[in-house]
């Protein structure tokens, strides 16, 4: 396929703006770029793709989500409103992880990827928990990925706070999925892990015992104070500290979120080559606070930009960061669209390279992963490379992404997608709806009694 009359938006490690230009993919790669003139010149025979003038850029990346969240958009807690993140945890998201069966966890897969597709997110990185179906939860999810022909990683949240024959099962889900899709053009796997605060000893040494040398963790830290206060009741030490002693932290490991790690557990971070995602919108929700992203980002930390199942609209975490910490430190020059670009574009890409070494991802260049959005954004003041991550905060909207790409194949296509049945999707998981939220208002008031 030849995409014609483009804008590109290259990004990469030269970033530039390529007027009237033209893209070559040939078996989901990037195989040649050049002016739209001399590439339908010397491809004559491939079929077209107009972009009519619009922008072809990458598409955007996640480091971090939850598909199984979908079921909670509109949901009514039992009781009192939570008070802080402990609670929203043991009132709200292990009530719901509780209520999700095959169905609902295909079903949720499936609203998201739709979701992602809509806003030109073409790699997600999931981190999954379903504590009555873990068995074959991957596949199932991995089979909704590969039915929206997007690029993601897959965990399974493995957690004691269920039981050890949970924790067991949930170490046998991540490594059999890892290595089902070993060799998947679009689909990985790592080990995911859900928090220090929900493993105890001998959970972290079957997890350290049970995984090769070569791979990763995928686990949230700090999210709370709570994560801390445990680590240092169980052990005396902080939580980057007693995860640091089973061998949690390696340069493939993903640490969601770090809002309360101080100065040396990011010093043993960076010296570990851990990356670690940051989810603004998901903490100001939760109310845990801020990361100190400047800091981490000045201090070497390789930091990337996820939404935590909030929704696909990057772009939308992109302006949430921007504004969030400005507001928290009362400072404009805080997160600067730099500092943000660096996480959500640069950072993001060397992520996905880790799971995905075969062909950069996250640019246009020769030899690249296909994985592009065509943007429909008409400029009223000058677009460049330098001031590219403004016109984004303060331009682009998702509303634009008209077409949407993922290792060469076409997935949305004037804004109608062409993979997947949305209404018939929708449909589905809105029936699924009511015995889901029944399942979770029953485990939910049973944890209101505790």
């Amino acid at each position: 396929m030849l995409i014609i009359n483009a804008n590109l938006i290259t990004l990469g490690d030269d970033p530039r703006i390529l007027g009237d230009h033209a893209v070559l993919i040939k078996d989901g790669l990037i195989t040649d770029i050049g002016p739209s003139k001399a590439l339908e010149a010397k491809y004559p025979e491939r079929d077209k793709l107009d972009a009519r003038g619009q922008y072809v850029m990458p598409g955007s990346i996640c480091a971090h989500t939850h598909f199984y969240g979908a079921y909670a958009r509109g949901m009514a807690i039992p009781g009192p409103p939570p008070a802080d993140f402990p609670q929203i945890l043991e009132r709200l998201w292990w009530p719901l992880d509780k209520a999700l069966d095959r169905d609902s966890v295909r079903a949720s897969a499936l609203v998201c990827l739709v979701d992602a597709i809509k806003h030109g997110a073409t790699s997600l990185i999931d981190h999954h928990a379903s504590p009555n179906f873990i068995d074959g939860s991957l596949d199932v999810i991995g089979a909704a990925v590969e039915a929206a022909g997007l690029r993601a990683v897959l965990c399974y949240e493995v957690t004691d706070r269920d039981g050890m024959d949970k924790m067991a099962a949930g170490i046998d889900e991540n490594l059999r999925f890892q290595a089902a899709v070993a060799d998947h053009p679009r689909l990985r796997g790592t080990f995911g892990l859900h928090a220090s605060l929900t493993l105890n000893d001998a959970s972290l040494r079957a997890c350290a015992d049970a995984i090769p040398d070569e791979s990763g963790f995928h686990i949230h830290l700090a999210e709370h104070e709570a994560d801390e206060d445990d680590s240092l009741r169980r052990t005396g030490q902080r939580v980057v500290r007693r995860l640091d002693a089973y061998g949690i932290w390696r340069s493939n490991t993903i640490a969601a979120h770090g809002v309360h790690i101080d100065a040396a557990e990011r010093a043993l971070l960076k010296t570990r080559g851990v990356w670690l995602s940051h989810q603004p919108r998901s903490n100001m929700n939760n109310g845990v606070g801020a990361a100190d992203i400047d800091g981490m980002l000045a201090e070497g930390l390789k930091v990337c930009l996820g939404n935590d199942g909030f929704s696909n609209n990057m772009w939308a975490e992109w302006k949430a960061a921007y504004l969030l910490h400005k507001v928290v430190g009362r400072d404009p020059r805080a997160a600067n669209g730099m500092h943000i670009a660096r996480m959500a574009w640069d950072n993001n890409a060397a992520l996905m390279a880790e799971f995905f070494p075969g062909a950069p991802i996250g640019q246009i260049s020769i030899g690249a992963a296909a994985d592009l959005i065509l943007v429909d954004y008409h400029p009223f003041t000058p677009l460049t490379a330098g001031n590219l991550p403004w016109h984004l905060l303060f331009g682009f909207e998702p509303s634009m992404v008209t077409a949407t790409i993922c290792a060469g194949q076409v997935l949305m296509r004037d804004r109608e997608i062409l993979v997947l049945d949305e209404a018939a999707i929708a449909a589905e998981a809105l029936a699924l709806a009511p015995k889901v939220w029944e399942n979770y208002t029953r485990n939910a008031e049973l944890a209101l009694q505790l």
